[in-house]
Parts: C-alpha cells; structure tokens; sequence
C-alpha cells in the first residue's frame, strides 16, 4: 500500500460539457467507465473552469493562476512546434514541478497545447504530446521522443497505448508515479470516429441536444446536423472505452487503492444548446454561459474518497492545485499569489464545507464574469453587452435582466466586487483588459519581454 503518498492518474479531456456524460443525467450518451469512476468516487455538480476555453484553462489547472496571471489567454495558434515555438509557462511552477520535487516520476500522454510541444518540461520524465491541440483522429500528428510524427491509427487509441505502457513501466517503482492522460476527444473534427460508435447511435432522438434556433452572436458555422451529433457522441464514448482499458489495467496491476484516479475537461461545450455550437468563442462577443464554464469532475481514490458521493460544493479549476498538493501533504510553491483554495473537505465528502457560498469568476480578454451560487454577472470592457442571470428562477439563462431597474443596485456590487477580486490577483504585464482576445487564437506569449512585437492575438 502507498495511500499516503498515492499515484495519480489525471485524465483531461477537450470540449466536454458535464451534459455529455450519463452520470451527469444523460441516458443518450453512452459512458458506462465515467460513470464507473463517478460510482467509486465523487461526482463535482459545480466544478468551473476559469476560462471557457482549451490552452488557457489547462494552464490554469496546471499553475493554480488566472490567464492575466499567466499569461495564456486564448487556444495557442503559434508557438507550439517549430522555429517560433515558445514556451508560454516559462515563468510558471506547474504543480507537476512540485510532484517531481517530492518523488513522483511525471508521465504525459496526449494534448499539452501550451506551448513548445517539442520541449520536455515541468517535471515530466515520459512525454508523448500530440504537435498542437486539435486536428484529425487518424495518424495524428504527435511528438515521440522528440521526433514529428504522425502517428498511425485511432489518437484517442494512441494515446491510451502510451499511458498503458507508462503504467506497465511504473506501476511496481518504489515511488509513486503521476500520469496525465490528455485526450483531444470530443474536440471537432466530428468524423473519422469508430464507425460502429457512430452507427450505434443512428437511432438516438438526440434530445440532449436540442438544435436552438441560431443565437444572434454565434458564428458563421451551425454544424447543427445529426451526423455532427453523431460524431460528437461517438468521440465521447471511444474515450470513455479506453478510460475503462486504463481503469482496467490499473485494477489489473493491483494499484488501484495506491491510485488516485481524477477526470475533468478542460472547457464545456454547447452542441446546439443555445443555438450555437462550441464554447466561449462559439460566439461573437465571447460568452460565459454555463454550458461554456462548466465541465464533468470526478474523483475516485478507494478508501479515501467516498463512493457514489454527489458534491454540490462551488469549485473553479483554479482551486485544482492547491487541493491536489493538500491531498497528497506537499506545501503550495511560495509567492505565486495563488486565487484558489484547497477544496479538499468537498473533495473526501464532507457537507459543510463552506463552499457552497463561494464566488467564480472567470475572463476571456475583456470578458470577465462573477458567478454567484444565485446569480450571474457578466461585463464585457469597455462597452459591453453586459447580462445579468437569476440562476435560481432562470438556470438555462433566458431572460437577461441587465436592464431590469430593479437589479441595479445587484449589478453594481457584483460589477464592484469582480473588480475588487481582479485587482488582486491579475499581473498588470499580462492583465486580458489589454488585449483585444478574439477566440481565433494566440499568436505568441504576451508581458513586458514581448510589448514591443506583433500582435499576439489572431
């Protein structure tokens, strides 16, 4: 037994809202190894990315800081391979580099999408990292031993291989070991999945996924078709098929009470909800509803975490490393002025934990947004559209009461108390109110080294 210094399996996956998962409530999505790790652990009902966006809120898992803190602000268009690669947490301590401090050998399979793919870094000794973010499921474009290739067959299959190996490898080291298991599913393209997934679900009414009448901001594409609904379902149940062969093996290598196994995506997703398809930048001005900002998270660990537990606790991904270093008793890196909070009395099951009055907030460039347990601010500098939701009475958020004379005095407190929060925390070199973040990518890192070059957002 090592529980008190366990491994760790962390699997991430790409544009997954908590709707896509049946133990999030969904009877048409098959994802019988999700809900395996949901059965056995914890399932987070409020859990928040900080960003609603890929490259930025994984570095955000990564670091514990904000995008104005670190500096990612965008999916990173330039600087991931090649001449002008760059590494955009260059000044950053990753939680993994505390990991590999204290003895855990750092393994990475799959999507780093953050910059200068080709460098291995941050306290990981494994790293088999596909080139950029996204792109086609077959003979994907990977980095292997520091080599470009294109790796033949399924990439979701791809990179299970790879973590399975890293197991085989690790699984009887006298130190604990941590993976991260980085999947590009269900990120588009929505083709190229096992046709026998896609087939399995000619018949399903999709009624999770209603197609809305187009949002008046959303984009120039509405894939909003069945074949694409199709192919959304099938990428998130080929993923979920190889959880299972990595929970498997785990089982089968008689670890899994030594093994902390977590599961989140990195931002959620709207496949027709809302009469768009995508996350915040699915639409023009950037957007922050709930189906863009909230994201599954499940945690099992047998013995330590309860089983079957449903946690209603408000958490933000911010609050990831903190809780993750309090789990396994290592101290936070000093002077980063960290946001988060260990929310690891919500994490082993405990209800009174205070959480439930916490405060999200989340930025996208100049969109910032403060997210009440009630209520839903969302200011867009300098202009707006602003909205104001009642999430009580209005969940789905239909009815923007941004003009209701009668909020006002809401709007102002929260607008004032967003502020106040920013003002904390944000780095005034790489602060988002500088750039104007347009959702079609980043170009190049941002702070005082870089002011003086071209433009770095698309």
């Amino acid at each position: 037994m090592r529980s008190e210094r366990p491994n760790v399996v962390f699997i991430l996956t790409d544009d997954q809202g908590p709707w896509a998962a049946g133990c999030y409530g969904n009877d048409e999505i098959r994802t019988p190894n999700l809900d395996r790790i949901a059965e056995t652990g914890v399932r987070f009902e409020n859990f928040f990315v900080t960003i609603p966006v890929c490259s930025p809120s994984r570095a955000t898992f990564m670091t514990g800081r904000l995008p104005s803190q670190h500096g990612v602000h965008d999916w990173i268009r330039g600087g991931n391979v090649g001449d002008d690669a760059a590494s955009y947490l260059k000044d950053e301590i990753c939680y993994t580099d505390v990991l590999a401090e204290n003895g855990w050998t750092c393994g990475m399979s799959g999507k780093w999408h953050m910059g200068n793919s080709q460098v291995v870094q941050h306290g990981f000794d494994h790293w088999f990292v596909h080139q950029k973010g996204g792109g086609p499921y077959n003979n994907a474009p990977m980095i292997r031993d520091g080599k470009l290739v294109n790796e033949p067959g399924y990439v979701t299959n791809v990179i299970t291989d790879d973590a399975l190996e890293f197991l085989d490898k690790h699984a009887g080291d006298e130190n604990p070991f941590y993976l991260s298991v980085h999947y590009t599913a269900p990120h588009s393209p929505w083709t190229g999945h096992p046709q026998d997934i896609v087939d399995s679900y000619d018949d399903c009414p999709f009624n999770s996924c209603p197609q809305e009448p187009r949002h008046p901001w959303a984009g120039g594409n509405y894939p909003g078709n069945r074949e694409m609904l199709k192919g959304y379902f099938a990428a998130v149940t080929a993923m979920d098929m190889d959880v299972g062969r990595i929970l498997d093996r785990i089982e089968k290598l008689d670890i899994r009470e030594d093994t902390l196994v977590l599961f989140f995506s990195d931002n959620g997703f709207n496949c027709g909800h809302h009469g768009f398809w995508g996350k915040g930048n699915g639409t023009n001005p950037l957007n922050m509803y709930e189906n863009s900002i909230k994201v599954p998270a499940l945690a099992s660990h047998p013995g330590r975490i309860p089983e079957g537990y449903v946690q209603s606790a408000m958490v933000s991904a911010h609050d990831f490393m903190p809780t993750l270093l309090d789990y396994l008793e290592l101290s936070l890196p000093e002077g980063r002025n960290l946001p988060g909070e260990s929310y690891l009395p919500a994490l082993l099951g405990q209800d009174n934990t205070g959480r439930e009055s916490v405060v999200i907030y989340d930025e996208y460039g100049r969109t910032r947004m403060i997210r009440t347990k009630d209520w839903k601010y969302v200011q867009r500098y300098p202009d707006g559209p602003n909205e104001l939701y009642d999430m009580v009475n209005d969940p789905d958020e239909r009815r923007n009461l941004i003009d209701d004379q009668s909020q006002k005095n809401r709007i102002g407190e929260m607008k004032q108390a967003m502020e106040d929060w920013f003002n904390e925390y944000v780095n005034p070199d790489k602060d988002g109110l500088k750039y104007n973040v347009t959702g079609s990518g980043q170009m190049r890192p941002v702070g005082k080294d870089w002011d003086n070059q071209k433009e770095p957002f698309a």
